[in-house]
């Protein structure tokens, strides 16, 4: 491993069972977070876990997760990067659908990772104040989703929380809560083949507030029948762990998956 590998590695939690997502704002103290992508985090990565010489399939995985076995009475998931990992593709999304409009390089892909989670119209409207633009975010918003679409082949389970979900199918209610759009969280599920996992699946349509505003996991409670603090959240994202907090509620925090060809 090289030096600036292991200098960037002494700052991020979850070591032990995976690579954890970094920003600047997270870890403002890290000489390196202005340097090293999350491109080039992967591409490290799968040189690290390249099997050579046989036929490849990619795989995301974040290692071993410590998930309780009890002390709750529903589980909600989060879904990109926490049930799936597809945060690469949401940001190159992001940066297709800018270029579309003129705005191209201004989504900083550290403040991508901060921001995750938020429904794509609040960010249009941040990255407006930030900018002095004056960018639609029901025009940007569309234009994400569809660009986001055209990569939704290159989607994956996160294999550790995939298993969690399965292993409670039938046990527990079990609900999504994402900041993504309905139409795009159910062509998500439906090509990972986890359409029939959840009772219940809450989107960014449903609430007036989203993350890291409590109102998603709170819907997403009261539509299952249980009360919040009975609930736990497995979250990877900082506004969706701020708004599962908010909510009163359990948090397991996810690590940046590992990318993995074998």
């Amino acid at each position: 491993m090289a030096a600036a590998e292991r200098e960037l590695f002494s700052f991020l939690p979850f070591v032990s069972v995976g690579r954890a997502r970094w920003s600047c704002t997270t870890f403002p103290e890290c000489p390196l977070a202005r340097r090293i992508t999350y491109q080039n985090f992967c591409v490290t990565n799968l040189l690290m876990f390249r099997a050579e010489s046989k036929p490849c399939r990619v795989m995301a995985s974040v290692g071993v997760i410590d998930f309780p076995k009890d002390g709750f009475e529903a589980v909600i998931f989060d879904c990109d990067g926490t049930l799936v990992d597809s945060m690469p593709a949401h940001f190159d999304a992001w940066c297709e659908a800018l270029a579309d409009f003129g705005a191209g390089g201004i989504f900083k892909e550290d403040v991508f990772f901060a921001m995750g989670g938020r429904p794509t119209r609040d960010i249009v409207v941040d990255l407006n104040s930030e900018y002095g633009l004056k960018l639609d975010p029901e025009a940007i918003a569309l234009a994400k989703r569809d660009a986001f679409l055209r990569k939704l082949s290159q989607v994956t389970l996160i294999e550790e929380v995939a298993e969690f979900a399965r292993s409670l199918r039938g046990k527990v209610p079990l609900a999504i809560a994402t900041g993504g759009s309905r139409m795009v969280i159910e062509k998500t599920l439906k090509m990972i083949g986890a359409s029939d996992w959840f009772d219940e699946v809450v989107t960014a349509d449903d609430v007036s507030e989203g993350k890291p505003a409590p109102d998603i996991f709170l819907k997403a409670a009261e539509l299952l029948g249980v009360a919040p603090e009975k609930c736990l959240v497995i979250e990877d994202a900082p506004p969706g762990v701020i708004a599962a907090q908010a909510a009163g509620m359990q948090v397991i925090t996810i690590p940046m998956p590992l990318v993995t060809i074998c």
